[in-house]
């Protein structure tokens, strides 16, 4: 008789960390593998947001905090969605939690019941879909193409929305693909909720900082559909804080206060120390801060010197990502080829090979609802980007 549950037997291990783990056991035994697998900036947390954690240490900020966050820190927020979005969420409508995963768990498990219908535009957060698959919720996925920038029309939207749908789940920038949305594209998106007032979307903002395109716009802007609009956000990729654990959302009250209900239950309220330092963090203006900046210009740094070395790798389709830090280029030109006692029919076949052949790590775009192309995290040093493409290119190339 089997022990573990339904639900925690057919959840897939998130990708991501999976090749992680797999590339730090080969480093372990010696190999000199490089790894593009994970989404973390390789920056350290500004010092004047460590020296408030420091200074809550020294504060007696050791004792349980309110479930969704202290006040002052939910007032902090509220006034970055303000500066930074032009977003009006008062305190009440926002609930701290441990991590962004964490406030998109909340939020799946808070509005979705089983059997109702979520659309997720592919490629996706690779986390997504299995979120879904916990709340026993129906996952609809919408294709989108590289030759439309990995971008959901409000057309497919429209088509794809049934009397079940209950909840739109997208990420602006995306990860995988680097791409943003427009405030036109975001209308378009908005347009199509206004018809259907039941229909929810979840706006993952976590990538915003890290924007070369210019100013980020958010889905909640427009006040007609506001609402319905589960604004996500965090500190982990634009403050460089991944090991604080902090994220939180933007909602309207009914679905806050459900979220501040459930992490109750199960976690209660997350860091005292990381939520000190996260007030200091939310003070810091990404117009002018110059570790935000730093971060941002070198990231755009490295993303054209990616897109340099990528583009001189043969019979490789790649577009220049607005945001984030990665590329998901096409690489199905390979599927069907094989070296040695590699036969390379898809992504995973495709990203173990050059990660056993190559020694550099990368994530199967399978894991993102696209099976045509593999995600590379440009989060490195550029020596690293430079000789991970360099095998790249010389394992492909002995594919025959």
């Amino acid at each position: 008789m089997e022990i573990l549950s339904n639900r925690i037997l057919q959840m897939s291990e998130s990708e991501t960390l999976a090749m992680t783990r797999i590339a730090r056991e080969l480093k372990a035994q010696g190999k000199d593998v490089i790894s593009l697998s994970i989404g973390e900036p390789d920056f350290n947390t500004p010092e004047i947001v460590k020296e408030a954690a420091k200074k809550a240490i020294d504060n007696n900020y050791t004792h349980y905090p309110p479930v969704p966050g202290y006040a002052d820190l939910r007032e902090a927020i509220s006034k970055k969605f303000k500066r930074d979005n032009n977003l009006d969420y008062k305190p009440e409508q926002i609930v701290v939690s441990t991590g962004a995963k964490q406030s998109i768990f909340q939020t799946v498990m808070a509005l979705v019941n089983p059997g109702d219908e979520v659309i997720i535009p592919t490629p996706f957060w690779v986390s997504y879909k299995e979120i879904v698959k916990v709340a026993e919720a129906k996952t609809v996925y919408v294709k989108t193409t590289l030759a439309n920038n990995f971008k959901v029309t409000p057309q497919q939207l429209e088509a794809a929305i049934t009397p079940k749908t209950k909840l739109i789940m997208f990420s602006s920038p995306s990860n995988p693909t680097g791409m943003l949305y427009t405030k036109e594209e975001l209308k378009g998106i908005a347009d199509v909720l206004a018809k259907h007032p039941y229909v929810f979307a979840m706006a993952d903002e976590i990538y915003e900082h890290i924007n070369f395109e210019g100013k980020h716009e958010s889905l909640a802007q427009f006040d007609y559909i506001k609402d319905q609009v589960i604004t996500v956000n965090g500190v982990a990729k634009g403050f460089a804080m991944t090991g604080w654990r902090i994220g939180f959302i933007g909602a309207n009250v009914k679905i806050a206060k459900a979220c501040d209900k459930l992490q109750g239950q199960v976690t209660s309220a997350t860091c005292s120390i990381a939520q000190r330092a996260t007030i200091i963090a939310m003070e810091l203006n990404p117009v002018d801060n110059k570790d935000i900046i730093d971060m941002r210009n070198k990231f755009r740094e490295r993303r054209d010197l990616m897109f340099k070395l990528l583009k001189d790798i043969p019979n490789i389709n790649v577009i220049l990502p607005q945001g984030a830090f990665y590329f998901f280029p096409e690489v199905n030109y390979y599927y069907g080829k094989s070296f040695k006692d590699y036969k390379i029919n898809n992504s995973n076949d495709l990203a173990m090979y050059l990660l056993y052949e190559a020694n550099v790590a990368l994530v199967p775009g399978a894991a993102f609802g696209d099976d045509n192309c593999i995600r590379f995290s440009y989060a490195t040093s550029d020596n690293l980007l430079i000789e991970a493409v360099r095998r790249i290119k010389e394992a492909l190339l002995k594919l025959q």
